[in-house]
Order: structure tokens, then C-alpha cells, then sequence
């Protein structure tokens, strides 16, 4: 009877194994809790990690040692095959490459209202030469602020911006703000962002395309993030993020609370949200945890992303420790393919 149940476990352990490492494979990467769980693979790894070492010392006791070695060989394989993923996306930091007169960089930091100071956006915003920022719940006014600075040190932008709600003074979640360098040309938000026509469900992302029709259409994204409650309009948030990305010239950039796991069958092309593709599991900074900054980066969840067209390469990504914001911000080098 005991060996019939230890079998059980273990049939049901490889099982839960399997729909944790990959669940996109049995359709439940958008599913509670398996999106949780996928969220956060460095954790996921440590707890296999946990496991096999709790099963080495069941080994000691001779009527579980069956039982114990077949966890045992369970666990290193998840631990194996999460650790893998992990490597083919990358743990580092990363770093950035020379700038080039065609390099885009783009910045994206959710500053959770303004728990960043403008100061430091602004710092960071010269520090990495970035021409996109993306700012997720941040309000227009914190916007104008850190484009006062940047032009005082010679690097002016125009910011632009979108509010859900009609409350002057309302949270600064229900904003996002946008600022572009003037040499990428003049832009301006499309009115389905403004008037929530066309958005996403809960929190604001912002589309704004150039005035002259050339250069890169630059979507500010702000997903809800996946709570019980909100499992629907999350999904619904990645099928509108993923289409905002047709064939073309996009870059889109922010939180989209979502890692690459998550966005399985919403890639066409190639791409990872629609044409787009993502930038830091491409450049080595893949799996390397935005949120919370809090955690160690090993620990957290990448869900913050910069992503672009095929026309554009990403030659470089940095993530750069926080200040204040429960997320870390990302850089990321883009270099036109052409």
C-alpha cells in the first residue's frame, strides 16, 4: 500500500513538475496559479533545488529510499530544465554597447507614482543617452518636470501622456507618460489612447506615432497585473499589447506584468507580442527580475520589457537597481537591421 502511494506522489509530482517548467505546453501559461508560478523562475528553481536535497536526505532512510530517489530524479530534472531556460534567456544585469548615431536606446521605469524622484529619472535618462522613456504610472506634471531638467543639460524631449479618470489628482497608476528625443521627430498620442477607446483594460498605455508617417509607431504599455480578480482583463491586456504590433516599425516599452512564458501564442512572425520581439532574452537579461526590486534579481519577475520590430536589432540591455520604485528600470540598445 505504501509503495502504491509512493507511486501516486510521484506521478503526480512529475506531473505538477512539468505544468511549472512549461506550462504554455498544456495551455496554462495565463492560468491561476501556474502564471504565478511561472512568473518567478528563479524561485521556481530554488524550490526544486529544495527538494532534491530534502529527498538526498530521505535517501538515509532505507524503508523511503525508493520513493526518495524517484523524487530525487524528478526534481533535478525540473531543476535541470528550469535552469536551462533561464541560461537561454540570461541572469545577468547586462550592459550596453556603444551608442551609434542610428541607435535608438529606449528606458522604460515604473516609478509607482513618485516614489522616483523627477531628478533621478532625469539622472538616468542622461546617464544611459536614452531618446525613448516610458514611464508607467507617472503623471504628466512629474513628465514636464524631468523635461525641464533634461533640457537645462542640453538633452531636450517632448513628453506626452495619457490619464484614465477624470480626477485631476487621482493616482498616478491611472497615468503614463511618454518622453521622445526631438531627433527621432515630432509625435503625438492617437485619440483611442486618450479617450480609453483602444487601451488597455484597467491602467493606461499610451500609442503615439510620428507626425511626418516615418519612424517608429512607440507604444507605452501598462498592463493589470494578474491578480484572482483580474485574471480576464490581464489576458485581454496581452492580446491588445500583442496587437499593437502588426508588420511595420513599432517599438513597444513598459510593464506589461507578463514574461515571455505568458505571451506563448502571441508571437507571429517570429515575434514575441505580435511582429515584436523582446529585447533583454535576446541580450542576456532576460530572466533577470524587474519586480519586485526588493528581491534579489535572481528572484523577481521579469515583466518589465522593451520589444521592437523585426527592422530593429537589440545589440545591448541593462537593468538598472532601483530608487525607490518597487520596479527596477530597463535600458535596451536598438540598432536599425538595415
Amino acid at each position: 500500500m505504501f509503495r502504491l502511494l509512493g507511486v501516486l506522489v510521484t506521478v503526480l509530482f512529475a506531473i505538477a513538475s512539468a505544468v511549472v517548467v512549461w506550462p504554455q505546453f498544456f495551455q496554462l501559461e495565463q492560468t491561476y496559479p501556474f502564471a504565478q508560478l511561472v512568473a518567478v523562475r528563479g524561485l521556481v528553481l530554488a524550490a526544486f533545488l529544495a527538494i532534491a536535497l530534502l529527498s538526498l536526505l530521505l535517501l538515509l532512510a532505507r524503508p523511503l529510499r525508493g520513493f526518495a530517489a524517484s523524487i530525487l530524479i524528478v526534481a533535478l530534472l525540473a531543476a535541470a530544465a528550469t535552469g536551462a531556460i533561464g541560461a537561454m534567456r540570461g541572469f545577468g544585469t547586462g550592459t550596453l554597447p556603444e551608442k551609434t548615431d542610428a541607435s535608438v536606446r529606449v528606458l522604460t521605469w515604473n516609478t509607482a507614482g513618485e516614489a522616483v524622484a523627477a531628478e533621478t529619472v532625469a539622472d538616468a535618462v542622461l546617464a544611459q543617452q536614452a531618446d525613448v522613456v516610458t514611464l508607467p504610472e507617472t503623471a504628466e506634471s512629474v513628465g514636464e518636470r524631468i523635461a525641464v531638467m533634461l533640457r537645462e543639460q542640453g538633452q531636450p524631449m517632448w513628453v506626452h501622456h495619457v490619464r484614465f479618470g477624470d480626477v485631476e489628482n487621482g493616482p498616478q497608476a491611472w497615468e503614463t507618460t511618454i518622453l521622445i528625443s526631438p531627433e527621432l521627430g515630432d509625435y503625438s498620442v492617437i485619440a483611442s489612447s486618450e479617450d480609453g477607446s483602444s487601451n488597455t483594460s484597467s491602467v493606461p498605455s499610451a500609442v503615439v506615432m510620428p507626425l511626418s508617417g516615418t519612424g517608429p509607431t512607440i507604444v507605452a504599455v501598462h498592463a493589470v497585473a494578474p491578480r484572482i480578480e483580474a485574471m480576464e482583463h490581464w489576458q485581454s491586456d496581452l492580446k491588445w499589447i500583442a496587437d499593437q504590433c502588426p508588420e511595420g516599425d513599432f517599438i513597444l516599452a513598459g510593464d506589461f506584468n507578463a514574461t515571455l512564458d505568458h505571451m506563448a501564442g502571441l508571437g507571429t512572425g517570429g515575434g514575441d507580442m505580435g511582429y515584436c520581439r523582446d529585447a533583454a532574452s535576446r541580450t542576456g537579461t532576460g530572466v533577470t527580475g524587474t519586480w519586485p526590486a526588493s528581491y534579489p534579481e535572481i528572484l523577481g519577475a521579469p515583466i518589465d520589457h522593451v520589444m521592437a520590430s523585426q527592422n530593429w536589432e537589440p545589440t545591448g540591455s541593462l537593468v538598472l537597481d532601483a530608487s525607490g520604485s518597487d520596479h527596477r528600470a530597463l535600458v535596451v540598445q536598438l540598432d536599425p537591421t538595415g
